[in-house]
């Protein structure tokens, strides 16, 4: 709602100190008017540092200062300002599931039987309607007026009509009278008194035709207007209802996944079903083939597949294995295993991507300041738009047709200037479009973070971590002269089996992957900043730097120097291998890029974003990198503490900037960056930093989000298009701007429709993005 003179206090200053953050569910929010002043109201009372009110989702979340006021405080400034704040009326004695409050549930109820009334109310409305349009037709008829006398037929009319207004109507007059007394006005303003002043023009002309008639008039009915415009605008809130149903479908989903009850293992070892949330850390529970894992913790005995993709998007199984985490809600596909439990209710991996894609999904774009302003005004401007219409008509039009002229112009501009469609055309899109992210494993943390998204025009890529899978692999294993490759690999997987070095690891990874032979390795010795050394199967094997060898008195041969150099070249790390004090072989490793990176950078550059890799790395190794990555600009050699800096260069180029980073050193840059994108696998300190998470290792996502953010984006342009170019034409048709050369006159009727079909349209545009399919996966 929006009020007509100011009655709200001054806004309140800042309060310092701690500030909380509550959610509360708005009842009684019609148009984007009703968000406006219930947002004003919040903002004005002490202690709130900021407020939105999100319509689509009818929610109001608000900063405050605990020390200033509290949730009961919020409370009464919204039913001050004439709305209802719904409280749970049971205390959340399941609240951990999902991390959910039963609040939520409750209000889901609530819209559920808000909307089974709403439905029954328009089926009245319609079915009278039906009955009263035919009726009112029997006037152009008088033949028939013959057989039936006039008087009767309004009165018949008069008591159709009553049920309309009482019952199917009664909100909109019950809102416009709360809104009369806290000195406001919505739209339900401009439907009571549009449908208003029908009904009491047609019920003067029945009970009291005489007094038309003394002043040359006809005492025409328009009852037929009311109740269809009554009917139309239920059918309209049907649709909107079903449509924001529609709208938030991702987040309900997501709610949905969880599993309702966990087999718990007591301590006899005896297995029980007990519900979820009386699940708590530490205890043990088993899974089975084909069930959904209880809630987070770490796989202690068995070993399985699990379907992450309703954390990751990713639908390829992922292998687990004692010591590894797994998540509440993910699907177990194959082995019988046991967890302990790490974490349970709004700790866990799905609570937090159902708190942030909700915390998305109610945010406000810098792009909705445009409607808010001018919702703002807008109900008291169509106001007085609709009286000077009226006023204009009564002054100029000719005496036989004044009358009904002005009521009908008077009612069309109130019906058809509804600012529903403002107030939905941001919000909606927003909402459909973070919960596609969340399908995909991007989650959004703010629709500022989604609109500048849509700007972006340059992309850094930290190169370990992010472009790379951040761990040395074994590339190549060049055999010398007198030895063979699959000899020589079970040798050196016996020595580095000894080893916690990563270095070692990737050779024992290696040489997994190969299936090599199995070999005991004795006598085993680190040596510092060289290597290490063993006996394996009677021979004395060492691996490591040219430095081991020489002081070990080996000569490199030139086989191995010019292997070397040829590793060297292409940035690899170079480790020796001999064998009985002699050179056996040049291994060569190196950081590899994802398999999906190459894609993922051609993704971006066909969107027409620039990619740049950031690495700390040699130029050499930066410049091996790039090249196998498609990147053609790099910087190497960069400091973590210098990372932010080079994001500030690039904005200095009047560039748009997103970070893609997975590390604590990359949080400075995150933050600095205009919007920072984190791998899911990454750091928290990382994910707090990034205003969109990527909730699996796959640079595809930095292209997607980009992508459903210009998608989201251009949806929103449509939408807020569509909301201005109805309002700029409907309101001039309807005050009868055409009457003077086509003798045609808007009927209320249509005009009520057209209110109607213009929240539909945004709605329905928003449902598109339902459809949308990344081209970086295609």
């Amino acid at each position: 709602m929006q009020p007509l003179s100011p009655t709200l206090p001054a806004a309140a200053e800042p309060t310092p100190g701690p500030v909380e953050t509550a959610t509360l569910a708005i009842e009684g929010m019609t148009c984007a008017s009703c968000a406006n002043f219930v947002e004003r109201a919040l903002k004005r009372t002490p202690g709130v540092q900021s407020a939105q009110v999100n319509l689509a989702t009818e929610k109001a979340t608000v900063a405050f200062s605990p020390t200033a006021t509290d949730r009961a405080g919020l409370k009464a400034a919204v039913e001050a300002a004439g709305y209802h704040v719904a409280e749970p009326t049971a205390a959340p004695a399941t609240a951990n599931i999902a991390g959910v409050d039963v609040s939520d549930e409750e209000l889901a109820a609530r819209k559920l039987l808000a909307y089974q009334q709403l439905c029954h109310r328009f089926w009245v409305a319609a079915g009278l309607a039906a009955l009263i349009m035919p009726l009112s037709m029997l006037m152009l008829w008088p033949a028939l007026m013959h057989r039936v006398p006039e008087p009767a037929l309004n009165y018949g009319l008069l008591l159709l009509t009553l049920p309309v207004l009482l019952y199917s109507g009664r909100e909109f007059y019950v809102a416009a009278w709360n809104g009369l007394r806290h000195r406001t006005a919505s739209m339900d303003t401009l439907i009571a008194l549009g449908t208003g002043a029908a009904f009491l023009f047609s019920l003067v002309a029945t009970v009291a035709p005489q007094f038309f008639r003394r002043h040359g008039l006809a005492p025409a009915v328009y009852y037929d207007t009311t109740a269809t415009i009554i009917a139309l605008i239920l059918l309209g809130k049907v649709l909107e209802a079903r449509a924001k149903q529609q709208t938030s479908a991702a987040l309900q989903a997501l709610l949905g996944l969880q599993a309702k009850t966990a087999r718990l293992v007591r301590p006899d070892g005896l297995e029980e079903d007990v519900p979820v949330a009386d699940l708590r850390p530490g205890d043990l529970v088993a899974v089975r083939p084909g069930e959904k894992v209880a809630t987070d913790g770490q796989l202690t005995t068995g070993s399985s597949t699990l379907d992450e993709s309703m954390l990751t998007g990713e639908s390829l199984p992922v292998e687990k294995n004692p010591g590894d985490a797994v998540y509440g809600a993910t699907i177990n596909k194959t082995g019988a295993f046991r967890f302990r439990v790490t974490k349970v209710g709004r700790d866990t991996m799905l609570a937090q991507i159902v708190q942030l894609v909700s915390d998305a999904q109610g945010s406000r774009a810098p792009i909705q300041r445009l409607a808010d302003r001018v919702s703002g005004v807008f109900v008291p401007v169509v106001l007085g738009v609709a009286l000077l219409t009226l006023g204009l008509w009564l002054a100029l039009a000719p005496t036989d047709t004044r009358l009904p002229l002005a009521l009908t112009a008077f009612v069309s501009v109130l019906i058809i200037a509804c600012p529903c469609a403002l107030g939905l055309a941001t919000p909606t899109a927003i909402m459909v479009g973070t919960g596609k992210g969340a399908d995909y494993g991007i989650l959004i943390r703010n629709a500022e973070a989604l609109e500048k998204a849509y700007r972006v025009d340059t992309v850094l890529l930290d190169k370990t971590g992010t472009l790379t899978r951040g761990e040395p692999a074994l590339t190549d294993l060049v055999a010398l002269p007198g030895y063979e490759a699959a000899a020589l690999l079970p040798l050196l997987a016996a020595l580095e089996r000894q080893s916690e070095h990563p270095l070692a690891a990737a050779v024992v990874r290696y040489a997994d992957s190969q299936q090599a032979p199995l070999l005991a390795a004795t006598g085993f010795r680190a040596i510092a900043g060289q290597g290490a050394a063993a006996t394996v199967a009677g021979h004395a094997v060492l691996l490591g730097n040219e430095r081991l060898l020489r002081e070990a008195g080996i000569a490199l041969s030139p086989d191995a120097q010019q292997a070397a150099a040829g590793l060297l070249a292409q940035a690899r790390t170079v480790l020796y291998a001999a064998v009985d004090g002699q050179v056996a072989g040049v291994l060569g490793l190196a950081d590899e890029i994802r398999p999906t990176s190459l894609n993922a950078v051609r993704a971006l550059q066909k969107q027409g974003i620039d990619v740049i890799m950031l690495t700390g790395d040699n130029a050499q190794t930066a410049a091996a990198i790039a090249a196998q990555a498609g990147i053609t600009r790099y910087f190497a050699e960069v400091l973590p503490q210098n990372k932010a800096e080079k994001v500030q260069e690039i904005q200095a180029e009047r560039r748009t900037v997103a970070m893609v980073g997975d590390g604590i050193n990359d949080a400075p840059a995150l933050a600095r960056a205009d919007v920072g994108m984190a791998m899911g696998t990454g750091t928290d300190v990382a994910l707090e930093a990034a205003g969109i998470t990527l909730m699996r290792p796959d640079l595809q996502g930095v292209a997607t989000a980009i992508e459903l953010s210009r998608a989201t984006m251009r949806t929103i342009r449509q939408n807020l298009f569509f909301a201005f170019i109805y309002n700029t034409i409907g309101i001039p048709i309807a005050a009868g701007l055409l009457y003077p050369a086509t003798g045609w006159l808007l009927s209320p009727m249509l005009a009520a429709g057209a209110m109607a079909l213009s929240s539909v349209s945004v709605l329905t545009n928003s449902l598109r993005l339902r459809r949308f399919t990344p081209t970086a996966r295609t």
